[in-house]
Formats: structure tokens, sequence, C-alpha cells
């Protein structure tokens, strides 16, 4: 059956649109089964993120994608013409390829980012429990993930840095032999320090201290993520104990001195300390700088290694493409052998009826106490002839058309060779 795609994502659609097709994590299976139920499709995966809402779909044929695109306005409550207007629509190999792009991270706002495969996997999960899977969609998702992880490890598509949270965590890695014995100060709660202080949990770190201007919001993040929360105007009692300080508030003057680095840095000892200032304004006075053993980043380093490394992902997603098509391609001769083996298995299933048939008219002369002899001639005989009426039609059709192409095809299924006139 084709496949089809139907979506809306963050290059078609605006956010106005794009949370109004959202689907509640709740509701996907009662989403799918709605589907399912009106015969818009016969399988179903659904992938919901911020950034798309996407419906894979096994069909009757390529021309449900409008029904499709009928259907989810419906859902949604979303007349389907104003609809439609956002929506993209993909059919067959294209289908296949556009799947295992989005899996890749190919297809996202971020090049390579690597949430939305654990998202893809999830969206086939729900469908998969909800009984919504078939074989087509079975084995469409087993060949994008296969794909997806060859893109992972065979090419450097997620190795670089793309956000400026990520980026700075990334350069406190490389500065420190082991970030996990080190104490980070992060100071601000707003949405890129959050982001920051996820990847420092993930990859690790000892300690981390948030401290903010409000200490509700600082208790807010640090609670989330077992740190410790302390008010903006406490930094110089703590400041000595980072290792790792990284600051992105909305202050309007610096907050961190050259002179309560220096005292920070005699405490440790001279003990390096990496200082990365994230914010415009700036939050860390640049003379800061000329202290021995501090070294300060500013947002603009970050964006210099974000550039390198969004062009290094480029490289890599050439790479990636290339799997993608092998994966389309291999996708292909499945279904293709697939097909074949059906054909195969109609085909044994014919011969085994006939040989029943057969098989049972000779017990029945045995029964009838007809002699062996003649039993197994009319046994043999009968097998012969309906095995090959069929063949021998095509052939006797073939001829009387002229047709050598079908006559040469039949020659080799049936490994017979005309014999020709001396």
């Amino acid at each position: 059956m084709p496949l089809i795609t139907v979506g809306v994502n963050h290059k078609t659609a605006p956010v106005s649109i794009r949370e109004r097709v959202a689907f509640a994590p709740e509701k996907m299976v009662d989403a799918l089964s709605s589907l399912l139920y009106e015969k818009t499709a016969n399988e179903a995966v659904i992938v919901s993120t911020c950034n798309r809402t996407e419906l894979y779909c096994s069909v009757e044929d390529v021309q449900k994608a409008d029904e499709v695109i009928n259907w989810l306005g419906q859902y949604h409550d979303i007349d389907a013409v104003d609809l439609k207007q956002y929506c993209y629509t993909y059919c067959e190999d294209d289908s296949v390829r556009h799947v295992m792009r989005v899996a890749s991270g190919l297809d996202s706002l971020v090049l390579g980012e690597p949430q939305i495969l654990g998202q893809v996997k999830s969206a086939y999960a729900v469908s998969q429990e909800g009984e919504c899977l078939g074989p087509e969609l079975e084995s469409l998702f087993q060949r994008t993930f296969s794909v997806a992880k060859r893109v992972r490890t065979d090419t450097a598509i997620g190795e670089n840095p793309v956000s400026i949270a990520f980026a700075a965590v990334s350069l406190a890695q490389r500065i420190f032999a082991d970030i996990r014995n080190s104490t980070a100060l992060l100071i601000g709660a707003g949405q890129t320090i959050e982001l920051v202080a996820r990847h420092l949990k993930e990859s690790g770190v000892k300690r981390i201290i948030v401290a903010n201007r409000t200490l509700a919001r600082a208790e807010n993040l640090a609670t989330e993520l077992n740190a410790e929360a302390i008010m903006l105007g406490d930094i110089g009692d703590y400041l000595s104990q980072a290792d790792i300080v990284i600051s992105s508030t909305a202050s309007q003057l610096p907050i961190i001195g050259k002179g309560m680095v220096e005292r920070a840095a005699a405490k440790r000892r001279h003990s390096p300390m990496l200082l990365i200032d994230i914010a415009v304004p700036r939050d860390i006075e640049p003379e800061v700088e000329n202290v021995k053993d501090a070294y300060l980043y500013t947002v603009d380093d970050l964006h210099s290694v974000i550039e390198e490394n969004v062009r290094a992902r480029q490289d890599a997603a050439k790479a990636a493409e290339q799997m993608i098509d092998e994966g389309v391609d291999a996708y292909r001769r499945t279904l293709e052998s697939r097909k074949v083996s059906n054909l195969i298995v109609t085909f044994r299933q014919s011969a085994e009826e006939i040989k029943n048939t057969e098989l049972e008219k000779a017990l029945k002369g045995l029964e009838m106490g007809q002699a062996p002899e003649q039993v197994m001639n009319k046994l043999a005989h009968g097998l012969m002839n309906k095995l090959i009426h069929a063949p021998t039609r095509y052939l006797r059709a073939a001829g009387a058309e002229a047709d050598q192409d079908a006559l040469t095809i039949a020659s080799n299924v049936l490994g017979i060779h005309e014999e020709k006139d001396n």
C-alpha cells in the first residue's frame, strides 16, 4: 500500500498554527484510532513536537492525502482550506526519505539535534501500543531507526554544539580534564541558564549553584536539578568556590567586576577559573580577562565556535544524505522482495491445493479397488495437466501476439529452451 506523509513544521507554519494542530500525549492513541476508524488510513504514526506535527500513513491510494488533511482539520476544529496552505505532503519514496531525514535530525530547526530521534521512537511506540501499526509502517520505522543510528554513529552530525547553552558547557568540558570534579556557578534563571544547568547536570558536574535576583526563581531551578540557590548579592561569597562561572541575566550593569574576581582567585590559590559571559549587555567586566588564572569568554567567542560547528554539521549532513538515499533504496528493495515472497507463497499454496486434490482422488481410487498402477498414472497425469495449464495458456497467448520478450521470460522461468530446426 502507498505511504504518505502529511504535516506542518517550523518552516511552513507559525507557532500559532503549530500549537493548534499539536496532539496532547494522552490523546494520541484516541487520535490514531479515529484516523483508522474513519478509514482515512490503514496504518498511522503521529509525531507531534513543538516544531512539527506529522502523520505518517499507509493508505489505499495517494489521493488519501487530502482526506488526511481534512481529518487533521476536523480533529482540531480548523478549516481544512486554511490548514492546507501550511501543510506539505510526501508520497512513497519521498515520504520514506522525509521520515528518515526527520529522525536523523536533518529537518530540525537546529541541524543534527538529537532529541527528535527519541521523539520519533516514542511516537512509534504509542502507535504500536494502540495497535495502529501494520507491516508497512513497521518495516518503514525499523529501517528508519537503523538509518538514523548509522547517521549518528558514522557522521559528526551531532558532535559539535550549535546552541549557546551547549557551546558554553562544551567549552568547559574542553578546558577541564574532568568536569565531574568541578563546581559551577550559574548567574540568572532564564531559559538559557536553565539549558546550561541541564547540560551540566547531564555531563555529571559535581556541584551547581544558581544565583538570581529573585531567590524563588533560583530555588525552583535548583530544586529540579538538585542544586543550591543563592541571592545575586551573595555571589562574592561563593565565587571563590566556582571553577566554572556562566552568566546570563538582563542586568544593564556588570554583576562581576575585576576586583571581585581577583579576590576569588587569591582565595583559590590561583586554581584556574573559567568565566563565560553570554549576556548582552555583558554581566562580567571585560577587564576580568586580565586577571591571572581567570579565563573569560564572551557570547561573541561562542558564536564563532557555533559558526564553525554549523559548517561542520553541514559537511556531515552531506554524508548523512547519502546514507539516507541508501536507506530509501534498501527499504524499496525490502518492499519488492516482500512482493516476490508473497507471490512465491501464493504459487506454492496453489500447487499445494492441486496436489491435495489429486492425492485425494488417488486415495479414493485405491479405496474403490482400482489397480495401484492405474491410480498412479492418473495421479501423475492429473498433476501434470493442472500444473502446466496456466503456463501453457500464457505461452499460447504470447505466441499469438508474437511477443518474443514474453516467450523468452517464460522459457527462463520454466527452465525450457526451444529446440531449433537444423
